[in-house]
């Protein structure tokens, strides 16, 4: 299997704080694999809110694939900072890379997310409006 490509912090250009929560923490005493989905969401929110790209609390892509790498265990009940950003734009769908850095800076978790953009109407892919293409190279 093949590690995410997820490139330095300085290569990407959003970053945010988000929060975990106490009960986030599996019987294992870490942060459960699947909150670490949800944090790159989260993440994921507040970029595209912050392009001005979400016009209504849906976004207008969906998740076809995600990969993550666990680098250190994560705990709950703490500010975690996200960094991220768009690593390849094509027709009707684009990637994203993102990274979990715990409150001392610790490199949680990696991932590389593949999102396509559809037609709810039809519930199928469609080629990415010019204006969202646009944005996204912007950002």
């Amino acid at each position: 299997m093949e590690l995410p490509q997820v490139p330095p912090d300085a290569s990407l250009p959003f970053a945010c704080e988000l929060f975990t929560r106490w009960s986030d923490e599996d019987n294992q005493g870490v942060l459960n694999n699947a909150i670490y989905l949800t944090l790159f969401e989260e993440g994921r929110h507040r970029y595209f809110l912050g392009l001005g790209l979400l016009d209504s609390a849906q976004f207008p892509f969906l998740l076809a694939q995600t990969h993550l790498k666990f680098l250190a265990p994560g705990r709950g009940g703490c500010a975690v900072r996200l960094t991220m950003g768009t690593t390849r734009i094509g027709t009707s769908s684009f990637e994203q890379a993102y990274r979990i850095h715990g409150p001392d800076g610790t490199v949680w978790c990696e991932g590389e997310a593949l999102l396509v953009c559809y037609d709810p109407r039809t519930g199928k892919s469609r080629a990415m409006d010019p204006d969202f293409r646009a944005c996204l190279e912007r950002g």
